[in-house]
């Protein structure tokens, strides 16, 4: 197992911060709905991978991570300015399918019977976990 660096960990949250305000920041009509997700540091803190989440069908997602791509010189600069480092990290942007690749899991489950579609908008009824009126009122001593 790859061992972790504190400084390294405090640095790729540093630039996961940076990186996401600046995605939100470009003014590329190609980028849709981009969050970053994770950067993962190399140890020498010289390369970095941004994970970046993308909503949106196919095109949409892939014009997005294009238009991304593009950017990079940008983020970096921009990392450049807001974190002080001794040298810069080279980025290499990667869209996470984490999301996606959960979705499939659970339509899977669902075909094969196992799980249910979760219910959007039904309130609690009585008796269920959750509902207010079950919970123990504290004490005011």
């Amino acid at each position: 197992m790859p061992r972790t660096y504190p400084r390294a960990e405090r640095v790729e949250r540093l630039a996961r911060e940076v990186l996401g305000e600046a995605l939100q920041d470009l003014l590329d009509p190609r980028i849709g709905f981009v969050t970053v997700t994770s950067v993962k540091m190399s140890p020498d803190l010289r390369q970095a991978k941004v994970f970046v989440s993308v909503l949106g069908a196919d095109e949409a997602r892939e014009a997005s991570m294009e238009a991304i791509r593009h950017a990079v010189p940008h983020l970096r600069a921009t990392l450049g300015r807001e974190v002080r480092l001794k040298f810069l990290p080279s980025l290499e942007v990667l869209e996470d399918t984490t999301a996606a690749y959960g979705e499939r899991i659970e339509q899977l489950l669902r075909e094969a019977g196992v799980s249910k579609p979760p219910v959007v908008g039904v309130p609690f009824e009585k008796g269920q976990l959750g509902d207010p009126a079950l919970e123990e009122p504290e004490d005011d001593r």
